[in-house]
């Protein structure tokens, strides 16, 4: 098997549980270099890991021996990253956000087709063994017809988090609850159930942190299989709470409560999966496993050896950042809108 050699570009919150991921694959994946901007940073990340650091873009960008990268910048960074590391013939996977709209995220998904390249987006709760089990269940239509499909996401994000600059503001984050904290759970339920059909939301800025993004979302939606639903999305609930999907079916229902599933059918089955970490809903977001990270970076590094698009292709992101316009459109419009 192929020995990848990959670059890291962004050293800053998000990569530990990438680094970590890197670290238990290095049979498979060799880490060339690691970029960040800062100088700060750079160093930082020196010193708690082993792995070669530059103090370039054009070091990464411009070495043929590098053939993936993998970019964990903010969302306003990723148009010029990701089309410059395409041209320059490199997979990418790319933290999520793909953009900060529908519209920039599916010019990026064009571009890395028409170069050649695999696009890879992380969405790692996907790949939790519960999500895993859930999605094998409903493949099989084990619950039979699905009635209603729900998301209840009450997080909590306090002082520390907004301590650094610009942080949940639309300047550098593109956007707020949804696209910062609730896009990795809705991006599940779309991978669960299927594309929305449409949605009436009220989308709600408290006022209480002084920034210009929404923290509060409330929201019915109805699916394209038929289904209903709700979603009901903060940062603002303390101390934090598991994020939650709920699906009701002709023939049982199925809870995912952070990483503990619980599958209830009319014959008598129950399956349950317990969770071993709290998923990163309070205060410290970065409190999970990497495990799920290590299984979508070998998911992504599976699917470029075998030829074929991967289970976390950017591609497939593409719904939930149109759900997450659809839903900021009707909290401004105050009306239904369609997908």
């Amino acid at each position: 098997m192929k020995k990848h050699r990959v670059a890291l570009l962004g050293l800053g919150m998000a990569v530990k549980p990438h680094a970590q991921s890197l670290l238990d694959l290095q049979e498979r994946i060799e880490v060339a270099a690691a970029y960040a901007p800062s100088a700060q940073r750079r160093n930082q990340f020196a010193a708690n890991y082993s792995f070669p650091v530059v103090d370039s873009l054009e070091a990464i960008v411009d070495d043929s021996s590098i053939d993936a990268v993998i970019i964990l910048t903010p969302p306003w960074t990723h148009d010029e990253l990701v089309r410059r590391c395409a041209a320059a013939g490199k997979n990418i996977l790319l933290e999520k956000p793909i953009d900060v709209t529908a519209g920039r995220a599916a010019g990026l998904v064009a571009c890395c087709e028409r170069a050649g390249v695999a696009f890879g987006v992380v969405f790692q709760h996907r790949f939790r063994p519960g999500s895993l089990q859930l999605h094998a269940l409903l493949q099989q239509q084990a619950l039979g017809q699905i009635l209603s499909a729900s998301a209840t996401i009450r997080w909590w994000r306090g002082a520390d988090y907004f301590a650094q600059p610009g942080r949940g503001t639309y300047a550098r984050d593109g956007g707020g609850v949804l696209l910062t904290q609730v896009s990795h759970t809705l991006d599940l339920l779309l991978h669960l159930v299927g594309p929305a059909k449409s949605v009436l939301a009220l989308v709600d800025n408290s006022g209480l942190r002084g920034l210009d993004t929404e923290d509060r979302v409330a929201a019915a939606v109805r699916w394209a299989n038929g289904a209903s639903g709700v979603i009901d999305a903060t940062n603002l609930a303390f101390p934090g709470y598991p994020e939650r999907i709920d699906i009701a079916g002709t023939q049982g229902s199925a809870v995912l409560e952070g990483e503990r599933l619980l599958v209830q059918l009319k014959d008598g089955s129950v399956m349950r999966h317990e969770p071993g970490d709290t998923g990163g809903s309070s205060a410290d977001p970065m409190a999970f496993s990497h495990g799920p990270h290590r299984a979508l970076i070998e998911e992504f590094f599976d699917a470029i050896d075998a030829g074929r698009a991967a289970m976390n292709s950017a591609r497939s992101g593409l719904a939930v950042q149109e759900l997450i316009d659809a839903l900021l459109e009707s909290g401004r419009t105050q009306h239904e809108v369609k997908l």
